[in-house]
């Protein structure tokens, strides 16, 4: 996923955080915020320090930005996403991540297709 994809900034974060919507799994908390001028969707990761060392931190958000970057065609446009990855997904490998993932953006009401 290219870096123009990405939220960066604290500030952008906290702007997801107040004014976007709530989505959640037992793996995933996913906050979408709409924003109609932008053309392409933007993702933001978090994953605590409490889910394990950078090793595996690194590995959760490896496979997250695979599953987005596969799941990129059926994403809506327009939206800035943040992800925080809770404890169980540690034990997971690359399937179960984007399946979880796609339970939760389901949830969210914001995949176009059926996936």
């Amino acid at each position: 996923m290219n870096k123009e994809f990405r939220i960066k900034k604290n500030k952008e974060f906290q702007t997801v955080f107040k004014q976007g919507k709530s989505f959640a799994n037992r793996q995933f908390i996913v906050y979408s915020l709409e924003k109609p001028d932008q053309l392409k969707f933007r993702i933001g990761l978090s994953v605590s320090k409490k889910i394990g060392n950078s090793v595996m931190r690194n590995r959760i958000k490896r496979c997250i930005r695979q599953s987005i970057l596969e799941l990129q065609d059926q994403l809506k446009e327009g939206y800035d996403y943040v992800i925080i990855a809770r404890k169980p997904a540690a034990e997971m490998d690359f399937h179960e991540i984007k399946s979880s993932l796609i339970h939760v953006l389901k949830l969210a009401k914001v995949l176009n297709k059926h996936v």
